[in-house]
């Protein structure tokens, strides 16, 4: 019996000590995991206030060189010739347009990812996706151009031009780019919803000065982002951009006219050039352009939304094409058209007028449908017929659009 109570006893002691001991380690173990706790939260805390702090510098750069910029005058971008415009010859086109959207669905080809698995056999391809959207792909390297995917070219979504189709590609089946590049913010070349989609990636972005802040408003990492002036280059693989000089303006709402740069580009590559207009009047910077880089295998440019109105913002259809000879095309891509109503023109007349002038010109022309490839050394001759229907529209006599000081 006394050997039974000694052996409880011992056997209490033992599970207090056993219970003392872990409790004691439990604490301890606790401490110690909120201590780590409380130095990585510390540790986060100064990430997050050096993020910030870069970020903020980043941001102060990018402003020094803004108002550096031989372009920023007087608080604000301007072109190198004036603006002229005369908004009362809008209103006598504007209700009296009957050909303004198609009327029956635009032929389109779908496209996916593995459509682009191989690259094209002359090491250039241009991917028409829609209005100033391209797909570039030269050297290797992708390059997508003002993607815009949203419904509306308009800062909200119950109202503003709308889509004629669907993007051809849809976003989620975009190859791998390796860099979207920018001419400048409207809506029509910068979609909010589409820049937020892109912000999940890694992608890179090349854009005019002062784009960067609206960049990083929509979720662009600032290390990102790289702006350039007009003549500035940057090496991507190896293909060159070059920033090039257009006739336009930006901004985004009633305040913030020309806070930004607008800019085309010239993407060079080792045998092969293409030339990407944004939106530009024309100016004599397309024969400096041509002098500089040309001649381009495929010369991308604006070619509608013009109006007797604003002939220094939009060039029209007959300056365009001399656009195209000045910066030393061999395949002309009219691009800005056929996506969305933004003027009073008929939607089918920018082609009209392009048939008729390239014809007397003897401009090479091309016409693909939304979601076509072009490749400069073999264009397919069904490329370089309408696909369009008939339709009313004003011949370049009869509604003729020339920019001013030139």
């Amino acid at each position: 019996m006394q050997k039974k109570k000694i052996h409880l006893k011992n056997s209490i002691r033992s599970r207090r000590w056993f219970i003392h001991v872990a409790g004691a380690s439990t604490v301890f173990a606790f401490l110690k995991s909120t201590r780590l706790l409380a130095s990585i939260a510390e540790e986060g805390k100064l990430s997050t206030e050096l993020g910030a702090a870069d970020a903020k510098a980043a941001r102060a750069a990018r402003f020094a060189r803004k108002v550096s910029s031989p372009q920023w005058i007087d608080g604000k971008f301007r072109n190198t010739l004036p603006e002229k415009t005369n908004f009362s010859l809008v209103f006598r086109k504007l209700f009296l347009n009957t050909n303004s959207r198609p009327s029956t669905p635009i032929p389109t080809v779908p496209r996916k990812k593995s459509d682009f698995d191989f690259a094209p056999e002359s090491g250039c391809r241009v991917t028409w996706i829609g209005h100033s959207t391209l797909l570039v792909e030269l050297d290797g390297m992708r390059f997508l151009t003002d993607p815009v995917w949203g419904e509306r070219a308009s800062p909200v979504s119950f109202a503003g031009p709308k889509r004629f189709f669907s993007a051809p590609l849809p976003l989620s089946e975009l190859p791998k780019i390796d860099a979207v590049v920018l001419s400048h913010d409207h809506y029509d070349h910068y979609c909010a919803e589409t820049i937020e989609f892109l912000a999940n990636s890694q992608i890179p972005f090349i854009v005019p000065l002062g784009v960067a802040d609206r960049l990083e408003e929509h979720g662009i990492h600032y290390s990102r982002i790289r702006e350039f002036d007009w003549w500035e280059e940057v090496e991507i693989g190896s293909v060159k951009l070059a920033c090039v000089p257009a006739r336009h303006f930006s901004g985004r709402s009633l305040f913030d006219r020309n806070s930004t740069l607008w800019c085309g580009w010239a993407f060079l590559g080792r045998s092969k050039r293409v030339y990407f207009s944004g939106d530009s009047a024309y100016f004599p910077g397309f024969k400096e352009i041509g002098q500089r880089f040309g001649p381009f295998d495929i010369a991308a440019i604006e070619s509608a939304a013009y109006n007797q109105a604003w002939p220094d913002v939009h060039i029209g259809p007959e300056q365009a094409m001399q656009a195209f000879l000045d910066v030393k095309g061999k395949v002309y891509l009219p691009i800005h058209w056929a996506t969305f109503n933004l003027s009073t023109h008929s939607w089918t007349e920018p082609g009209e007028r392009l048939l008729v002038g390239a014809q007397k010109r003897g401009i090479d022309i091309v016409f693909p449908k939304p979601g076509e490839s072009l490749e400069p050394h073999a264009v397919p001759s069904a490329m370089k017929n309408k696909w369009w229907p008939d339709g009313p529209w004003e011949t370049a006599e009869q509604s003729p659009v020339i920019s001013s000081g030139v």
